[in-house]
């Protein structure tokens, strides 16, 4: 049985894990759009690693929580496949086997001139003016504002197979990642898991669960196994 998750801001949250959201437009007081557009990385590429390197550091410091760990957990019951919007590699960690990144991911680079050509990064440092094998300088290899979501077509295939469908700790706000909500199957669970549920979610009818991602998981775990 197939059991797809996906994950949002709020499944990383007890890891110490900020996002954006967590203050008036405001992350780790810096604006988006001067490090998360690629008007900025044009503008100041300086900037935008500087910001990133510091995002790297953080999650080197950072350890999966329990709900991180109830996910890869459940893979001994259902087939699991996690779609995150995270671009940390918390669900990895944790034991995750099948974990699509929506946005990218924090601890690779790649070219800015070929979003195919990317790289693991070794440590936390993206060094100034580094450059890849094509010539171009290296850049997170994020999804910034404004530039397209490649991962959101397998996404969506994903959700459309699925038996169990679960989100936990996004707002359903941010589009195209949102939208997967209607592409789940007519008449298969849903869950949601959220102290704070999206409104979009509770127009729907799904199981609501409404509680952090470690105390919201232990619980789905409760109902999927019936224990």
């Amino acid at each position: 049985m197939k059991l797809v998750v996906l994950t949002g801001a709020g499944m990383s949250a007890e890891s110490g894990i900020k996002t954006f959201r967590d203050s008036d437009g405001l992350w780790e007081n810096y604006r988006i759009e001067d490090v998360c557009t690629p008007e900025a990385l044009e503008r100041n590429p300086e900037l935008v690693n500087h910001f990133y390197n510091e995002r790297r550091k953080q999650l080197y410091d950072a350890r999966p929580n329990a709900g991180h760990v109830g996910l890869a957990e459940l893979e001994r019951y259902f087939d699991v496949q996690i779609v995150t919007q995270n671009v940390d590699d918390l669900h990895e960690r944790a034991g995750s086997k099948k974990v699509l990144h929506l946005h990218g991911e924090l601890k690779k680079v790649r070219s800015s001139r070929n979003p195919e050509a990317i790289y693991d990064l070794e440590g936390w440092e993206l060094k100034p003016g580094a450059r890849c094998e094509d010539g171009s300088l290296l850049r997170p290899h994020i999804v910034f504002f404004g530039e397209s979501v490649p991962n959101i077509e397998p996404a969506t295939e994903l959700v459309r197979q699925a038996d169990i469908f679960v989100i936990i700790g996004t707002s359903l706000a941010v589009y195209p990642a949102a939208s997967l909500l209607h592409y789940a199957p007519d008449g298969i669970p849903v869950f949601v898991i959220d102290p704070n549920i999206p409104q979009e979610a509770r127009r729907h009818g799904f199981h609501l669960i409404e509680k952090g991602a470690s105390e919201g998981v232990a619980e789905l775990k409760k109902l999927l196994l019936n224990q």
